[in-house]
């Protein structure tokens, strides 16, 4: 299982990373839509992945 402080960075990287997409999706949404809506769905899915991120790093502080 991974340390806290790696799940930590990894919830940084996520975050950082659906800004870039949302950024580049808003950029895009007038030109191609169609990759917009593909930027939107990985941006979601890394959302997703960072709400069981933030859920997995609060088990942790907890039990410690």
């Amino acid at each position: 299982m991974p340390s806290l402080a790696q799940m930590t960075g990894s919830l940084h990287i996520h975050n950082f990373y659906i800004g870039k997409l949302k950024a580049k999706q808003a950029q895009l949404f007038g030109s191609d839509p169609e990759l917009a809506q593909l930027l939107d769905n990985v941006a979601e899915v890394l959302s997703e992945h960072v709400v069981a991120l933030t859920d997995e790093i609060s088990e942790l502080e907890y039990e410690e």
